[in-house]
């Protein structure tokens, strides 16, 4: 992902149709295509409690745990309860503000940027499709073993058939009609952003090319995963047992991108 391309996507992600959703609780809310394709969003889902498929998946989970766009919480509030060390990045405000009033831990903050427990990780989640963040799955595995330790293990969702796919998209309140829409005209809201959409065989290859090993795949409730192991000897800043030290104390304005880890 360049660098030019991330305050778009930001910019996205916070606005208003994202965040209304977030705090009604449902959508509908899509992803759209130029070419009029829709990709529903779980909003529903996101919100509610971690399901049977969400717990195999933080069973798995390796030490300290760092859920790449948390959302509105779920999967951190999981963890929490469980008294597993958890922080949640994500972009948006009303994401953050949503899992911090609920007692989870989280940072507004791009992936990208600077993110406390860099290279200390035990587990890093790319859940709920946001292995397309970005639309540049190689910088984002890249990305992802610079925050785990050596060794560290990465879990992502991927998409059921075997889908390689980079597209701009757009955020859409409602059904639009069928038809192409080039221009992006219709109930589409905010600026086009890249977003890619990897099956499991995909990432593995992209994945294999980069150093990574596959640690496991599996197929549940409809939902499919990978879990990779980070290169054991990728140098780190600190000594690989040195963990993320995850504050206890919120922040005054949860919203504003305050980190509530020590960095």
């Amino acid at each position: 992902m360049s660098t030019a391309s991330r305050p778009t996507t930001e910019r996205t992600w916070s606005a208003d149709p994202y965040a209304d959703a977030l705090r009604a609780g449902r959508g509908p809310l899509f992803l759209r295509r130029r070419d009029g394709w829709l990709l529903p969003l779980e909003v529903e889902r996101w919100c509610s409690r971690a399901d049977a498929v969400d717990r195999e998946v933080l069973r798995r989970c390796e030490g300290t745990v760092l859920d790449v766009g948390c959302g509105p919480g779920r999967i951190v509030l999981e963890l929490g309860a469980l008294g597993r060390p958890v922080l949640g990045v994500d972009v948006s405000e009303a994401a953050v503000a949503r899992t911090v009033r609920l007692g989870g831990q989280a940072v507004q903050r791009s992936v990208f940027a600077p993110l406390p427990g860099e290279g200390r990780w035990g587990t890093v989640l790319l859940l709920d499709g946001n292995l397309g963040i970005g639309g540049d799955p190689r910088a984002l595995l890249r990305r992802a073993s610079e925050l785990l330790a050596p060794g560290g293990l990465l879990i992502a969702e991927t998409v059921p058939d075997d889908v390689d796919e980079r597209a701009e998209v757009r955020l859409v309140r409602a059904l639009v009609a069928p038809h192409p829409d080039p221009d992006g005209a219709g109930r589409a809201d905010g600026t086009t952003f890249p977003w890619a959409r990897l099956g499991t065989p995909a990432l593995l290859r992209h994945a294999g090319s980069l150093g990574w090993r596959t640690a496991g795949q599996w197929t549940t409730g409809g939902r499919s995963f990978a879990a990779l192991r980070s290169r054991t000897s990728m140098s780190s800043p600190e000594p690989p047992n040195s963990r993320p030290v995850i504050s206890s104390q919120r922040p005054r304005n949860p919203s504003g991108g305050m980190p509530v880890a020590d960095s």
